[in-house]
């Protein structure tokens, strides 16, 4: 299914999830959580289908940190996994804090390095700026940040930045 723009121009490229039956949950959480974000059109099932009833929520469009995405109520047929997730960059720890408190606190899981797991199965990286630039800094600097970062969950920004120190 196509994402149809409030400007009427259709998009290239939409991300498409699944969800068992909570897509408009997931957006509305979602849009109050990250900035750019936003709940679009609610498409209601114009007949009955395999997992809902005519006039049940099948799609949703909604926008994630300005990444354009269908959800659709698809059933229990498919799971999300850690093959896909969104990765949110940070500016500093009060930001990684909150949009991790956020997911993990509304029903989400703890992962490590950094990844967590919304209360739909939906996979977040929520990743400072700084550990990305540690890792980018190649040699030691990078081996001993990315050490630092194998042993937490939520990523401690001052723990990367004095790991990069040595």
């Amino acid at each position: 299914m196509a994402s149809k723009r409030k400007d009427t121009q259709w998009q290239k490229n939409t991300i498409f999830l699944w969800y068992d039956k909570d897509a408009e949950a997931a957006a509305r959480f979602y849009a109050e959580t990250f900035p750019d974000s936003a709940v679009g059109a609610v498409h209601h099932a114009p007949s009955d289908y395999p997992s809902g009833k005519e006039g049940d929520v099948l799609t949703v469009e909604f926008t994630v940190a300005g990444v354009p995405c269908v959800g659709l109520n698809g059933g229990p047929a498919f799971k999300h996994s850690e093959a896909f997730s969104f990765q949110i960059a940070t500016d500093d720890q009060d930001e990684t804090d909150r949009y991790w408190n956020a997911i993990v606190g509304n029903g989400g899981q703890e992962r490590a390095c950094g990844w967590c797991k919304d209360k739909w199965g939906v996979c977040w990286q929520i990743t400072p700026r700084v550990l990305t630039e540690a890792l980018a800094a190649g040699g030691d600097e990078a081996k001993r940040a990315f050490d630092a970062m194998m042993g937490m969950k939520k990523i401690d920004i001052t723990a990367i930045k004095a790991a990069r120190r040595g």
